[in-house]
């Protein structure tokens, strides 16, 4: 018999008294709307409105079953491994914490302890956190829900989609919860976040699913479930649970100017998560899919030029093909420049993002179906999907790195700097240069103070314009020098970083699964 804690599903009762809706009648010219309640008034003209009692979830018997599966996790951190954006509410424009913000608590001896929370998902003791909650920790602990500490191993991270697996050693089989379908979640259902906000254990909230899909720019593969129920600092890696007890979505940012919760929160989808963390289990890393296109936002006008007509109104939408790499499984299918992917496997894609994020999830070697148009016509292309640490760059993007895997290595990910990105970073149009997409824990570059969302417009005093320019600029510099001096645009402000490799940035994260 499973262990995995199964939680009987509860129907909602009414709310006595707590939650009654007040209903006013309202007079409309032309008489009273059909159906609409009535309200009495007495000889006094005191005005007794007709009231309804409204159903709510009852989330009881759920919190009681699913509790004991949520941990609190404390990590001890150097400072020196500290970024600036680790509990501030610094990051994006418009306040997205970068990455999501959690409890620090200052110790002596230069060292600190992030608190975050976990969920147990096997009775031998994995748990599932967020990547920055214990990114360059010393040493982590696990703390059950009955109060027993366990130290644990980071069994592996993906910073690319902010997911560590940990390990602990229980003394008998711990309970645990299962990993649900985070695509089956619908805006408007019922969700409940547990976790350790504050350092303030097992605490509960709830909300509804507000959206899903959403991109914040936080990474290369972001398709979040946004959330209204109330999380905040300490909150990271927690879980939320739809209301049959399983586990769609890991807490990890909020949108808020001031660090603390406004309602808007986001949650890594179970899918994304279940993905990562099989993957992690048996390697340690992540592997991704590679189809090998560049891809571009179809807009209205390119919509019109390219003859893509609406449907039912509604834009034409869809991953419009700007380049093919060679050799690539897409130029070996015969998908060309000018194509539009519309679906793979039957999955919609609408936007060069999705398009990054279906194929980055699939296992190399899957043969798929990709969908296009091609001069308005739909077309069909069976594809071998290669690996991306051996094909190249993100699809959707240009996601080149450093150097060719034989030489020193900075540690970051490259990409166009795009028009979306030119909003998303608050850059007008004589901002030149590649955007810093992803930079390697551990790496020289993040010793140097290179930053996710950076960008690079020289090297040296060689400017560039894409990503290859850039890694061959790079590869020039270290050539005849062992430091190369970047220069950087950051929150609008130009600035030179120096950036060293070390001896062992070729092989020095297990979260190098681009292989770039």
């Amino acid at each position: 018999m499973s262990d995995a804690l199964q939680p009987k599903t509860v129907f909602p009762r009414p709310v006595r008294g707590a939650f009654l809706a007040t209903l006013l009648a309202s007079s409309l010219l032309g008489g009273m709307v059909a159906g609409a309640p009535c309200a009495r008034a007495d000889d006094s003209g005191v005005i007794r409105p007709d009231t309804q009692v409204q159903q709510l979830p009852n989330f009881v018997n759920l919190v009681k079953q699913v509790k004991p599966a949520v941990v609190s996790i404390t990590a001890k951190i150097h400072n020196a491994d500290i970024g600036e954006d680790v509990g501030g509410g610094g990051g994006m424009p418009g306040g997205f914490p970068f990455p999501f913000p959690f409890q620090m608590m200052p110790q002596q001896h230069h060292d600190v302890e992030a608190r975050g929370s976990g969920f147990v998902i096997s009775p031998d003791g994995y748990v599932v956190t967020n990547n920055h909650v214990v990114k360059g920790a010393t040493k982590v602990t696990v703390t059950l829900d009955d109060g027993t500490s366990l130290p644990a191993k980071i069994v592996g991270r993906d910073s690319k989609t902010d997911i560590a697996l940990l390990k602990v050693t229980p003394s008998g089989k711990l309970r645990f919860i299962e990993l649900g379908d985070s695509d089956k979640v619908e805006p408007g259902e019922w969700v409940v976040a547990v976790g350790n906000p504050y350092g303030l254990g097992g605490t509960v909230t709830a909300g509804i699913v507000s959206a899903r899909g959403r991109d914040i720019g936080d990474g290369p593969y972001d398709s979040f479930i946004q959330v209204d129920a109330p999380i905040n600092r300490g909150n990271s890696g927690g879980p939320l649970f739809t209301q049959d007890g399983k586990v769609v979505g890991v807490n990890t940012a909020i949108l808020s100017p001031s660090g603390g919760s406004i309602g808007i929160g986001f949650a890594i989808p179970s899918d994304t998560v279940k993905n990562v963390v099989e993957q992690l289990e048996k390697t340690g890393h992540v592997t991704r899919g590679y189809l090998g296109v560049t891809a571009q936002v179809i807009t209205p006008s390119m919509a019109t030029a390219l003859g893509l007509k609406s449907v039912n109104g509604t834009p034409a939408t869809g991953a419009l093909v700007a380049s093919v790499s060679a050799g690539s499984p897409a130029e070996k299918a015969g998908i060309k420049a000018g194509d539009v992917v519309t679906d793979l496997n039957g999955q919609k894609i609408d936007t060069p993002h999705t398009l990054a994020v279906k194929v980055a999830s699939v296992v190399p070697g899957t043969k798929v179906t990709v969908g296009y148009l091609r001069n308005d016509k739909p077309q069909t292309a069976s594809v071998t999907i290669a690996n991306l640490g051996k094909g190249g760059s993100t699809d959707g993007t240009v996601g080149d790195d450093h150097t060719d895997d034989k030489g020193p290595r900075l540690g970051v990910s490259l990409a166009p700097l795009t028009p979306d990105a030119r909003q998303q970073l608050g850059l007008d149009e004589n901002v030149h240069g590649v955007v810093v997409s992803d930079v390697q824990p551990g790496s020289s570059a993040e010793q140097a103070g290179i930053h996710a969302g950076d960008v690079i417009q020289a090297v040296g005093n060689k400017p560039v314009e894409n990503p290859r320019a850039t890694v061959s600029a790079i590869r020039q510099a270290l050539e005849t020098n062992h430091s190369v001096l970047l220069r950087v645009v950051r929150n609008g402000q130009s600035i030179f970083v120096a950036v060293t490799p070390g001896s062992d940035d070729a092989d020095n994260s297990s979260d190098d699964d681009d292989g770039q």
